[in-house]
Order: C-alpha cells, then sequence, then structure tokens
C-alpha cells in the first residue's frame, strides 16, 4: 500500500547552532528527498533560519525565542490559519515545545505533536511538564536509548510512550579520503593531527582537551590539535592558548562547510563531553571517517563508541584518563588504524540516514492515526 505523503512540521526556539539544529536540517531535507513536504518555523535571528535555506527547506521566521505571551500569540496566530496543512508537529526545544502544546490545546483540529529529546538534561517531574510530555504530546523521540531509559526511570515515563531514534548521518558525505589532501584541502600542515569538532560550549570539554594537549605536545612535538566549531567558549581557549605558547600547535578554523576534511585531516577525534549529550552527531561524523575516538560516559555516547574497540571511554573532566588514552592512540600508528576500522563498520551499520528516516515516518504515521 502506497503510505500518504506527509506534511510536517518543525518548530525550534533555540537561536543557537550545534548538533541539534543541524539534526532538523538534515532530517528535513531527507523527509523532502522521500517526497514529503517539510516547513521549519524558528527565531528569525536564528542561524537554523539562514542555513535552512541552503538546504533548500522551506522555513517560517516568528518570534518563539522566549515563553512569553506575545511568542505564544505569534505561535497561535499562525498556527490558527497554517496549522491544519501539516498532519504532525516536531518540536524540539523546551519554549517551542511549551508554545506549540499551548497553541494546540486551544484550536480545534490541531495536529498531533511528536517532542524530539536532544539531550541528557534533567526534565521536571512537576506535573505541568508531565502534562506537556505525555499528554500534550503523541510520542517522544529521543536521540539515544540511554535518554530513553532515563526519562522512564527518573521521571516514570512509559516506554511505549518513547522511541530512540539516532541520529543519522550521509554516510556518501562522510567516509575515509586521504588525509595529506584533506590537509592541503583545509590549508593546514601535513604532520600528525588530534582534533574536535563541536560548537565551543562550556560542557564540551575543550578546556580538558587543552589541559591534556600540554602534556601530549611535550611528547610528541610533531602533532598538531585541531579546533573545529565557534561559540562562546572561543573568547576563553584562543588567549589560553597564546597565554601557554601553544599557538605554533593548536589551530582554530571556526564553523566550517567542509566537516568532511577537516575530519579526515585528523588522525584521531576527541570530545571530553561532560553534560548535555545524546549521541553527538561530530562522533558518529568521524567513525564514518574511520577515526578512533576519545570521549566521556556521558548522554548515549557509549552507544556510539565501544570503549576498547572504536576508541575509548573516559570519566568527565577527568584529565589524566583523557591524557593517558590519548597518549596511547598518539603512540600507536597499528592501533589507530585497527580502531578507526572498527569505526568505520561501526558507523556504516548503524548510523546511516535511511535508518533515522525510517522510524521517523513510521512515527509521524502513528501519531497521525492515533489522532483519528
Amino acid at each position: 500500500m502506497v503510505r500518504k505523503t506527509l506534511n510536517i512540521l518543525h518548530t525550534e526556539s533555540s537561536c543557537g547552532w550545534g548538533g541539534q539544529e543541524i539534526r532538523i536540517l538534515t532530517e528535513s531535507q531527507g523527509m523532502i528527498q522521500r517526497g514529503h513536504h517539510v516547513v521549519i518555523v524558528c527565531c528569525p535571528t536564528s542561524t537554523l533560519y539562514r542555513e535552512a535555506h541552503h538546504y533548500g527547506v522551506p522555513v517560517v521566521a516568528l518570534p518563539i525565542e522566549k515563553k512569553r505571551l506575545s511568542c505564544l500569540r505569534a505561535m497561535r496566530r499562525w498556527l490558527k490559519t497554517e496549522g491544519r496543512q501539516f498532519d504532525v508537529i516536531n518540536t524540539h526545544s523546551s519554549t517551542d515545545s511549551w508554545l506549540v502544546a499551548a497553541a494546540c490545546a486551544t484550536l480545534k483540529g490541531a495536529p498531533p505533536i511528536v517532542r524530539t529529546r536532544h539531550v541528557s538534561t534533567h526534565v521536571s517531574k512537576s506535573i505541568a511538564t508531565r502534562w506537556l510530555y505525555l499528554h500534550a504530546g503523541q510520542h517522544i523521540v529521543t536521540t539515544g536509548e540511554k535518554l530513553r531509559q532515563y526519562l522512564h526511570i527518573n521521571n516514570d515515563y512509559p516506554l511505549s510512550h518513547m522511541t530512540s531514534v539516532p541520529t543519522g548521518i550521509d554516510l556518501l558525505r562522510f567516509h575515509p579520503e586521504s588525509k595529506s589532501l584533506s590537509r592541503q584541502r583545509i590549508g593546514i600542515k601535513d604532520k600528525p593531527t588530534l582534533g574536535i569538532v563541536a560548537t565551543m560550549r562550556t560542557w564540551k570539554g575543550h578546556r580538558y582537551l587543552l589541559d591534556s594537549w600540554k602534556t601530549l605536545h611535550q611528547r610528541y612535538p610533531d602533532w598538531q590539535l585541531l579546533f573545529i566549531g565557534d561559540g562562546p567558549q572561543r573568547k576563553n581557549l584562543e588567549p589560553r592558548v597564546q597565554q601557554e605558547g601553544l599557538t605554533e600547535s593548536v589551530i582554530f578554523l571556526g564553523n566550517r562547510q567542509d566537516v568532511p576534511d577537516c575530519l579526515n585531516a585528523m588522525d584521531i577525534f576527541a570530545l571530553p563531553s561532560f553534560g548535555n549529550e545524546g549521541v553527538p552527531q561530530g562522533i558518529m561524523q568521524a567513525m564514518a571517517c574511520g577515526l578512533p575516538v576519545v570521549s566521556t560516559s556521558v548522554g548515549a555516547i557509549t552507544e556510539a563508541v565501544i570503549d576498547g574497540d572504536t576508541g575509548y571511554i573516559i570519566e568527565p573532566k577527568n584529565v589524566e584518563q583523557l591524557t593517558e588514552k590519548l597518549d596511547l592512540l598518539m603512540h600507536d600508528a597499528g592501533l589507530r588504524l585497527q580502531m578507526g576500522e572498527a569505526s568505520l563498520r561501526r558507523a556504516t551499520h548503524l548510523f546511516g540516514m535511511d535508518n533515522m528516516l525510517e522510524k521517523m515516518e513510521s512515527i509521524f504515521y502513528s501519531g497521525m492515526k492515533s489522532t483519528r
């Protein structure tokens, strides 16, 4: 039986830029390629609004960045005139989830709501929040099984109301290529490279990687450290690199469109996060490029990185462990190759875009049926 073409509305109140926003765009793009219709509603000043045009995804700007009456009115007014064309609304952050839920509660014939939970932060046990997650919405999507289990154990949300749908990545775009050519393309020296791709937020742990690098650089002076990404912590990291005399070995390239080249320029990928993670896209992309990964046990990271197989898992904020595991990999090219090959096999098996799109389609269709 041929399934109905879906009309999907995504909402995102965050003005930030990172894996969450990229998932919204890649999922939307994938759904459009499958023949569905997708619209994103987001803030006019957000990076998401600008990038949606580059991804070819229709986007509408609304002032929904705060839990204010004016923002609720804007959302309700728009949904009242445009909402009935959609089969499902997929919300992504706390603010837009509340605005959409409140608006739909006062509108007849509003579409069902699916909430995607991207991060591992605490969820309030209040009656209002329980209503938001279990009654205002048809279903909860988490980006990792550990996030799903956390909501079940800590908030007593039924497992039947939640599905883990890890983010899919484009395996045609992220795959191993020549390290020398990749370094040439992004304009860095052709030498062994340790790197990170992440928005420079406190909890991503860049400062711990820099702490570790102070020791590692003395042991491996022929290596370089590559930072890909931008964010509020950059203003603290760059001066520190200068103060500690590391400018010759540490490279900041900011946000990049050529992330596959940046990853293929690396020999090792590190992400010492200590909070707010699902399964980070940077890790999945790095594994798809055949890199060993050193990361932490935060969120659902261990669903991607297998300790001792595709890399190493360390305790959050533990610089000693971080240094130890990076040292093992920097010292042993054979170990890097072995773990990198294991990463590639795992990424190819688990992280493809089709897995994510098929699961999300199924959830959206189920949400439509349950409201009939």
